[in-house]
């Protein structure tokens, strides 16, 4: 089935999401086990995917966890040194594609306020024809609805959509809505698919 777009997921795709990366070269890795063992980070962080405000959810944890303020505060200040860095094969893959005139869009759980921040820092995530971002939908993956909401706003039928993501539960929710799909691994990988997909050629996915 030929496809008439590549959606992108954001983070682990086009950048690195391992927050605790981060803070491993900030505090140690020690510290940062008791850290996100006490302080519920990554499930504050759903709010933020949900649309909330970053510092909205952060300064106020921050105030509950007094003892980890400052490490907790990093999570909104440091924003564009805690997601990060890019990876750079799948960028080339992403201004390939863009350069082919293959449609491109990036679907996320990302927040409405801090994605902007990561666009600054990373130009490249300026280049979708289309932005699908969960914080500004107020929808999230994998729940059907921001998936319809993506069918629905660009008219294309669900079998000529190619979608990547790093999570299972997104790829087999996009699946089931019949997307053709790419567990993302590597970039490597994912070259391969979009050169057997026809989409690039083997030297223009390199």
């Amino acid at each position: 089935m030929p496809i008439d777009a590549v959606i992108f997921d954001i983070g682990n795709v086009l950048i690195r999401w391992n927050p605790e990366a981060y803070y491993d070269s900030v505090i140690g890795p020690d510290r940062r086990r008791a850290f996100f063992d006490e302080v519920p980070l990554h499930q504050e962080h759903l709010r933020v995917d949900e649309g909330a405000s970053l510092r909205d959810v952060v300064y106020p944890l921050a105030d509950r966890f007094p003892h980890w303020g400052d490490e907790i505060r990093m999570w909104h200040d440091n924003w564009n040194d805690l997601a990060a860095p890019d990876i750079p094969h799948s960028v080339r893959l992403l201004r390939a594609l863009k350069a082919q005139g293959t449609p491109v869009f990036a679907l996320t759980n990302f927040g409405h306020d801090n994605y902007p921040r990561s666009q600054e820092a990373f130009p490249f995530l300026t280049l979708f024809d289309r932005e699908y971002v969960s914080g500004r939908l107020q929808m999230i993956k994998p729940n059907a609805e921001i998936y319809a909401h993506v069918e629905a706003d660009c008219g294309i039928a669900p079998e000529r959509l190619l979608f990547a993501d790093d999570r299972p539960e997104n790829i087999d929710a996009a699946a089931a809505r019949g997307w053709q799909t790419h567990l993302f691994e590597h970039p490597q990988g994912w070259a391969a698919r979009l050169v057997a997909e026809g989409l690039l050629t083997p030297e223009d996915a390199a």
